[in-house]
């Protein structure tokens, strides 16, 4: 590959609908290896209504409603960029969105990643790419997690790369292969009970400290049959919705004990990621990005109970890696080099998902 500069916009949207991360980054290809700055970046809260049809109401829409909103939400990602744009004074060569996952359940070959991009590049007159799941899935790979390419081009001083969102999801090269997986629901499920009190999260873990783990709670968890499924492997809110909240209320806990034992469950979960998939070198190290980074009693669970060194990085990389990478899975797609592996998704083949609209 011949020496290659882009400036891209990365748009994620995550499914614990915190808000929408906007990301401008700067990526150099020089000398067989690539480096990024990010340029700068925001966050942008959700208007109550959109939140509303994000979480809950896009799944039980009509056709119409639902094409609408797929619409409509491009429309209003475009806006937003719009707004950056100004704001920061950047000129970006291209737009890359993620979308907000609604349907993913790839064993049916099914997926949806809202936010059309279509509307974001009229609504901006920037050239965009979006919709990068969905040729993996059609060849039979989970479309899912694609961020592992970034933590194995621009990240890879750590051994593993952790990241804590709606679901936890980690990344570790085995073999010369990238190996990535979801591990398990964590800030998904912890904001569904909050919201039930009035509250958005449990800042630093504060309820769920107040409380103590229900063995036989953390057992039923533990043994779900999705931890021992070998990888390529991903969650969705289906999954969640259908097998983790039935058990989480079967045994009428308290909120503060049964948050303490998911919590524990989340945390005991990435620890035997690591005790399984030990590294060759010393001591080993793993970043811990995503919004469950600034969870200080979940950091010190997942820190006691994981056999290496816990690495929380800047803010800026914390809050925006996610967004950064997708901006990057751009970059790869202009450069024409794969963005979906197959080791990670159990594609048959290395694929270069998404698509452009440009005018």
């Amino acid at each position: 590959m011949k020496d290659f500069h882009i400036q891209v916009i990365g748009l994620m949207s995550g499914t614990s609908l915190d808000g929408l991360d906007v990301c401008c980054s700067t990526f150099h290809f020089e000398k067989g290896k690539w480096t990024f700055a990010i340029d700068c970046a925001k966050g942008y809260e959700y208007p109550d209504e959109l939140k509303q049809n994000l979480g809950t109401e896009a799944q039980r829409m009509n056709a119409l409603d639902f094409i609408t909103l797929h619409s409509s939400y491009g429309k209003h990602l475009g806006e937003r960029v719009n707004e950056f744009i100004h704001q920061y004074k950047v000129h970006p060569d291209i737009i890359a969105s993620h979308g907000h996952t609604i349907f993913h359940e790839p064993q049916k070959k099914v997926m949806f990643q809202i936010g059309d991009g279509a509307a974001i590049a009229a609504e901006t007159r920037i050239p965009t790419v979006s919709d990068f799941r969905r040729l993996d899935i059609m060849l039979g790979g989970q479309g899912a997690p694609l961020v592992p390419i970034g933590d194995r081009l621009l990240f890879s001083d750590y051994d593993y790369c952790l990241n804590i969102g709606g679901f936890s999801n980690i990344s570790f090269e085995k073999n010369n292969h990238r190996i990535a997986f979801d591990i398990s629901p964590v800030n998904y499920v912890i904001n569904h009970y909050c919201r039930l009190i009035g509250l958005e999260f449990d800042r630093d873990g504060i309820i769920a400290s107040k409380g103590e783990v229900c063995q036989a709670l953390l057992d039923e968890l533990n043994g779900m049959d999705y931890y021992n499924q070998e990888g390529p492997k991903s969650l969705g809110r289906e999954w969640v919705e259908t097998q983790v909240y039935p058990l989480l209320e079967r045994h009428g806990l308290s909120l503060e004990d049964m948050l303490r034992t998911f919590y524990e469950h989340a945390a005991y979960q990435i620890a035997q990621v690591i005790i399984a998939n030990p590294t060759k070198n010393g001591e080993s190290k793993m970043l811990i990005t995503g919004g469950g980074a600034f969870n200080k009693f979940l950091v010190k669970r997942i820190e006691n109970l994981s056999p290496c060194r816990i690495v929380i990085p800047d803010k800026q990389i914390i809050e925006y890696k996610e967004a950064l990478i997708f901006a990057f899975l751009g970059a790869l797609y202009m450069a024409g080099e794969p963005s979906c592996l197959s080791s990670v998704t159990g594609s048959p083949i290395d694929n270069i998902g998404g698509m452009l609209f440009k005018i």
